[in-house]
Formats: C-alpha cells, sequence, structure tokens
C-alpha cells in the first residue's frame, strides 16, 4: 500500500497539536503509555494517528460530527488498532 506523506504529516500535526495543547488529555496519557511500552515516538504518534483517521473517515465521508468518546475509547484500546 502506497504511503501519502502529505496526508501523514497533516495528521502528525494534529497529534502535536494535541500533545502540545494536552488536548485531549487522553492523547498525552496514550503517548506515555505506548512509549513506556517500547513503542517509539513515530510508531508512537502512528498509532494515535489511526484513531484520529478513524473519526475523520466519519467526518468527511459521511458527515458525521467528530466522536470524542469513540476516540477516546479507541486511544485507550491501542495499540490495538482501531476498527470501530
Amino acid at each position: 500500500m502506497e504511503v501519502n506523506e502529505e496526508l501523514r504529516e497533516q495528521i502528525f500535526e494534529i497529534v502535536n497539536n494535541q500533545l502540545t495543547n494536552d488536548d485531549p488529555p487522553e492523547t498525552k496519557l496514550t503517548y506515555d503509555r505506548l512509549v513506556n511500552q517500547g513503542f517509539d515516538d513515530f510508531q508512537t504518534r502512528q498509532l494515535i494517528g489511526q484513531c484520529l483517521v478513524v473519526e475523520l473517515f466519519d467526518v468527511l465521508k459521511y458527515k458525521k460530527p467528530y466522536n470524542n468518546e469513540r476516540y477516546v475509547k479507541n486511544l485507550k484500546a491501542l495499540p490495538k488498532e482501531p476498527f470501530e
């Protein structure tokens, strides 16, 4: 599968903003937890980004509102991939 580097950079920018602003705080908690489990910075941001993409997909494709509850649930389940 081909990686869209521009899209990845945009997702990583959102993750960086969430970490910097501590909003939602679960993003930083998840980041710290995954790093402590042995994931490196890139892997951790990529895992968090997967949860973010689930939300963005529903917002953009199905015009659904952002679901913070599901986002946080998926963050807490990492490193299990978000399927919901």
